[in-house]
């Protein structure tokens, strides 16, 4: 997948199928909806293209209105969204810096200057609750009517529903409008979306997770260095930097280590920010992910691990983030939570 930071630049292809949002997470409905994007653009010849953005668009309005509790908690950093992008098989990507200008351009430019003009979109696929432009006056009936006017089709897909153990799709095409992507009425059953993703997240539920994901939560990235404290307290820990503040999930959790060698490795994690520790420590007080392997590769040896690319799955939230009054608590603790991680483990075979 070629990834394009802003929309005017050489290599970008001249005509596309596109789709448009934050896609955080990259859950099933967003997979959905992105098979979809894929067939269409097959049909018509032309590769398929998302258009997201970074920051979310709620992260600079809550900014803007110095409201930080406004910004949605993240799911995914900006490098495993656009890996799950192309694990579906996108083309193209265009990353829009969300900012004043594009906060304020008014819907009807959007769609001439950016999507027709810069883009050449054939189709354009947006989701039920789609909206975009200066006080998000556009909405998907003035994108159709533009689409009839300037030449391009364009659908909308309505919310993806899964019930256990199996979801399922239909194309409806409502009285006077677009066909629409859907999930047949009856029977008990969950939308999916960010929001529930963030839910679950937040409740430590994460076999729920893995079912509106379609896949174990992981976070993936540059193993960095830290305080080495861990390697102190006998507890060597694989650190990865957080690139938001507020990440949707937190606490202690069972692991996967993909990424060090062939097979999976089963760790204990923590995500969060470290209450035991000094804020001034050498990460800067910045969220973290701090992985300890249960089992440490030999042909790794001690420094082995740093700047690898490794991808940590979050299998079983064990608690949240605690304070530890001492160093002693706080090795006691590590030891206890490693003591559960292997039950956890040793539960699964």
């Amino acid at each position: 997948m070629k990834v394009f930071r802003g929309y005017r630049h050489p290599q970008l292809a001249t005509q596309c199928a596109l789709t448009i949002g934050n896609f955080d997470g990259v859950h099933r409905g967003h997979q959905a909806m992105l098979a979809l994007l894929k067939n269409e653009a097959e049909h018509r010849s032309v590769p398929s293209c998302v258009m997201t953005f970074e920051p979310h668009p709620r992260d600079y309005f809550a900014a803007l209105a110095r409201k930080p509790e406004l910004a949605p908690a993240r799911i995914a950093t900006l490098r495993d969204k656009l890996t799950e992008l192309a694990h579906c098989g996108i083309d193209q990507c265009v990353v829009l810096p969300f900012n004043a200008q594009l906060a304020s351009q008014p819907p009807e430019g959007f769609i001439q200057d950016v999507l027709v003009r810069d883009l050449g979109v054939r189709y354009v696929l947006v989701g039920d609750d789609f909206r975009f432009g200066a006080q998000r006056a556009g909405d998907y009936a003035m994108l159709d009517a533009a689409g009839e006017r300037l030449g391009f089709d364009v659908a909308r897909m309505n919310s993806y529903e899964i019930s256990d153990p199996h979801a399922r799709l239909h194309l409806a095409a409502p009285q006077g409008g677009a066909p629409t992507l859907g999930r047949p009425g009856g029977g008990h059953s969950t939308r999916v979306s960010s929001s529930a993703v963030r839910e679950a997240l937040a409740q430590g539920d994460m076999g729920r997770v893995a079912s509106l994901l379609g896949r174990p939560y992981s976070i993936s990235g540059h193993v960095v260095h830290g305080r080495k404290l861990g390697r102190d307290l006998g507890f060597r820990t694989l650190n990865l930097r957080f690139s938001h503040w507020n990440p949707a999930a937190s606490g202690i959790f069972a692991v996967h280590v993909h990424g060090l060698t062939g097979p999976p490795l089963p760790g204990v994690a923590n995500l969060g920010i470290r209450p035991s520790l000094d804020p001034g420590d050498a990460n800067g007080g910045r969220v973290l992910l701090e992985t300890h392997c249960l089992e440490w590769p030999a042909s790794l040896g001690p420094e082995g691990a740093y700047g690898k690319i490794i991808r940590v799955e979050l299998l079983h939230k064990l608690h949240d983030e605690l304070k530890y009054d001492s160093l002693e608590a706080l090795t006691q603790g590590i030891t206890t939570d490693c003591v559960d991680a292997l039950a956890f483990f040793a539960a699964r075979i």
